[in-house]
């Protein structure tokens, strides 16, 4: 049978000086694999944990170049919904200004012809009442006028207190016209406090 001595040691020879030759000759007894090898092996290790650390960091550094792009395209695209939404509130807050205008101007046409139909109708409605004047100071109006006595003034600013058009009627003056001789007639102005127009 042959026998291959794998570890390199020289095989012993038999006898007492064979194995004392075979001690000498090998140096130091239980001498392990070289230091050599194990700064190889560290090295290709560490050159290995140094590619797989790389490698992480340079795949986390494009999943965040990635990210910051997406972000970035998002970003842009609110910035121009915002916009856009920018500009359609201040279409639709210049068209309410618009139609606001366009209906006071409505009730502003429209109210001094109710108005005046309204106070019409109330002189009208009251016996012995004539008007001479009106003035229109923007949140009152002064009537000027004439009646035969006390109780038709009094009978008109009933009238007109029923309207909706006024918050008060006052009396501001009443006095006997000095230029009625065959009949007895009052001269008097009237504070008619208006109501906001209602739009």
């Amino acid at each position: 049978m042959i026998r291959i001595n794998l570890l390199g040691l020289p095989r012993q020879k038999k006898g007492k000086r064979g194995a004392a030759a075979a001690v000498a000759d090998t140096g130091m007894p239980g001498e392990g694999p070289s230091g050599l090898i194990f700064v190889v092996a560290g090295l290709v290790i560490g050159a290995l944990v140094l590619f797989y650390l790389n490698y992480d960091a340079g795949k986390k550094a494009d999943q965040l170049a990635k990210d910051l792009t997406a972000a970035n395209t998002e970003g842009a695209r609110l910035a121009t919904v915002k916009a856009k939404y920018e500009q359609e509130k201040t279409e639709a807050d210049a068209f309410a200004k618009r139609v606001k205008v366009i209906d006071q101007l409505r009730a502003d046409q429209s109210g001094p012809v109710k108005l005046l139909s309204t106070i019409g109708d109330s002189v009208n409605n009251t016996d012995a009442v004539w008007l001479s004047q009106m003035t229109d100071k923007g949140t009152s109006l002064d009537i000027d006028g004439t009646a035969l006595s006390t109780i038709a003034v009094a009978n008109l600013i009933t009238t007109l207190k029923h309207t909706d058009y006024f918050k008060t009627v006052e009396i501001k003056s009443a006095a006997q016209d000095p230029q009625s001789k065959e009949t007895t007639a009052f001269q008097f102005t009237l504070v008619c406090e208006k109501k906001p127009v209602k739009l």
